[in-house]
């Protein structure tokens, strides 16, 4: 009942498919970017974050497979003659203005340019927002795979290799696992780096989507000046953040499958998703071979009685 049928002229029926060009029109609907609502993106961001912050913190601190780890890292960066971590951070501690800013710069910043370029999204670039909302979660996602497969401890934790923890040197608050606060989060979930992965997400969105020339360059500067700031302030070996580059990668992926392109290649706007009605449910005219219905009729009334 209701389904429409298309009669060929050796008298074989084929039914049309309205359910199958339905589904499909679901999953057009389903892959093409909508309008954000405000209330439902505040809740899946602090929901997300929240679910990322206990997933993280649940892991088990495995202090001895962590220093291992750590202890490896070093070595292998020794035998590739870049084991500059400790070289960096002991350059900057002795500039105290320098450290200090770089403590508040990896406590603040981290936070403050992502979720500022998450509103310029949102307000600006209503289109691309969802795609690259999805390279941001998928980045965060599966770098919690990191965490618990390769527990890791930051350089400031290898007591033997005299790294300085600028933290508590000069007492600010830089890190949530440092001082008063080390016990509210996992100390050795250093690899991949979510400020690596997190900046470059910010930088290459700012890059790909700005048109000041000043504001794509201040794009490409905010993950090489965090870099910077995880090395000297001994939070991560530089590893780690070739770590959180393949994990933006991924993210990345992720987002080019479920769109189809580049988040950046998306439309600006949400442009609005025109329904056609499937070609089974709209008065057909033509056949597959393009004839008219009444046409293709009479036809198959000429050969019925042998004209």
């Amino acid at each position: 009942m209701g389904e429409t049928t298309v009669k060929s002229l050796d008298d074989r029926t084929t039914p049309s498919s309205p359910i199958v060009a339905d589904g499909r029109w679901a999953w057009l609907r389903a892959r093409t970017p909508r309008r954000p609502r405000i209330w439902f993106e505040l809740l899946l961001i602090g929901l997300s974050y929240w679910v990322y912050s206990l997933i993280r913190n649940a892991v088990p601190e495995q202090k001895a497979e962590a220093l291992r780890n750590a202890d490896w890292i070093w070595r292998t960066e020794g035998s590739l003659g870049l084991a500059f971590e400790h070289a960096v951070n002991h350059a900057v501690n002795s500039v105290t203005w320098l450290i200090v800013t770089m403590n508040y710069y990896y406590a603040t910043l981290h936070f403050i340019v992502t979720i500022g370029v998450l509103v310029w999204l949102y307000r600006w670039q209503p289109g691309r927002y969802a795609a690259f909302r999805t390279v941001l979660f998928a980045t965060t996602a599966v770098a919690l795979v990191g965490y618990y497969l390769y527990p890791l401890a930051p350089p400031r934790l290898m007591e033997s290799k005299d790294f300085v923890d600028t933290v508590l040197v000069h007492h600010t608050w830089g890190s949530m696992a440092s001082g008063d606060l080390k016990h509210m989060s996992n100390q050795y979930a250093a690899m991949p780096s979510m400020h690596i992965g997190w900046s470059t997400w910010c930088g290459l969105t700012i890059f790909f989507l700005a048109k000041a020339p000043w504001a794509r360059v201040l794009g490409l500067l905010y993950p090489a000046v965090t870099l910077v700031v995880i090395v000297a302030t001994a939070n991560h070996f530089w590893l780690d953040a070739v770590g959180g580059w393949i994990c933006l990668a991924f993210g990345f992926l992720v987002a080019y499958f479920w769109y189809g392109t580049w988040p950046h290649r998306l439309s600006k706007q949400v442009e609005p998703l025109t329904a056609t009605a499937p070609a089974a449910s709209t008065p057909a005219r033509g056949t597959a071979a393009g004839t008219d219905v009444p046409e293709a009729a009479e036809r198959e009334e000429r050969v019925g009685s042998g004209r």
